[in-house]
């Protein structure tokens, strides 16, 4: 009798504990998200992780890039809108509040049969020509491009939609916007590291998280080291042959495509964005980034401005 009057009080016990540890979870509701395709994959992962410690909410999360993003949260359609470039003084005016969750990369991609690679692997491309061939057009073949190059059209591509990448490849050439761009338009990340795929003769684009595969560089392609001195002469860190590599470069601050990437939401982070947006900032986000691949997390000092922007 005295055993089942103490497994009575441990099971009480128990489902009381239970019972205050669902209580302490009392998050409910749905979280909207859209935006960059660049931060898309980490923000699925992110909502995964999310749901297991708040099983009551709902996460919506689409892609159709950072314009998209940005277009939807400041018009109230979404919670967080998704962007991968820098918020403008027009869109902080109208509202924008950018919390900055993650660093990764813009690189330049060519497809791994074109004929002029090897000297593509070997000199770079520097600045000036990269200019000619994305704004101005002067350089319209891989003989003008690289020496000994075959004279073969350069098939240049760029993204249609409104996207980061598109604006932080536009600003590591200069000051340029998307809009100054030349190519052929493809929509998505996905879309252009496709048509680069297919075409022995193109030059594109993309992000980081898109363009590894266990570690090693997407089979079809090979990135192109900048040649950012413009003197022929590159360093063992121009030339990303890895996903380490690529890491090592964004987060010692020396590749000239590295760029941040943005939770934004509209007048002030609150609510159940805000928990989503420290979530994300937290330990356990920076876990699961850090399985995810594809992005360089932000430093622990880094982490703790940014909490301090959230309610």
């Amino acid at each position: 009798m005295k055993k089942l009057v103490i497994v009575a009080i441990i099971l009480v016990l128990l489902s009381t504990s239970v019972g205050i540890a669902l209580a302490k979870d009392n998050l409910s509701g749905t979280i909207s998200m859209s935006g960059a395709w660049a931060l898309y994959p980490l923000a699925v992962k992110w909502g995964e992780a999310f749901k297991q410690v708040h099983p009551n909410v709902k996460l919506d999360i689409s892609a159709g890039g950072a314009g998209k993003g940005m277009t939807d949260v400041l018009a109230g359609a979404v919670d967080l809108g998704m962007v991968s470039r820098e918020i403008d003084k027009a869109e902080k005016a109208k509202g924008a509040v950018p919390i900055f969750v993650a660093k990764d990369g813009v690189f330049l991609t060519v497809n791994a049969n074109n004929p002029a690679l090897k000297a593509i692997l070997a000199h770079g491309l520097s600045k000036e020509k990269l200019v000619d061939i994305f704004i101005t057009g002067k350089i319209k073949t891989w003989k003008d491009a690289v020496p000994g190059g075959p004279d073969l059209p350069i098939h240049v591509y760029t993204r249609s939609d409104s996207c980061g990448a598109a604006s932080a490849w536009a600003a590591t050439l200069g000051k340029y916007k998307q809009e100054n761009l030349r190519g052929t338009g493809v929509n998505s990340d996905p879309g252009l590291l496709d048509q680069v795929k297919k075409d022995r003769a193109g030059i594109g684009y993309n992000n980081l998280s898109f363009l590894f595969v266990k570690g090693k560089v997407m089979p079809g392609v090979c990135i192109v080291p900048l040649d950012m001195k413009g003197n022929g002469q590159l360093t063992p860190g121009d030339k990303i042959d890895s996903e380490k590599k690529a890491f090592d470069e964004i987060s010692a601050g020396r590749y000239p495509g590295a760029r941040k990437e943005y939770l934004v939401a509209k007048g002030s982070v609150k609510g159940l964005a805000a928990e989503f947006v420290k979530f994300a900032l937290s330990d356990s986000g920076t876990k699961v980034l850090l399985n995810t691949g594809g992005f360089v997390p932000l430093t622990r000092q880094e982490r703790i401005a940014q909490l301090a922007l959230v309610k």
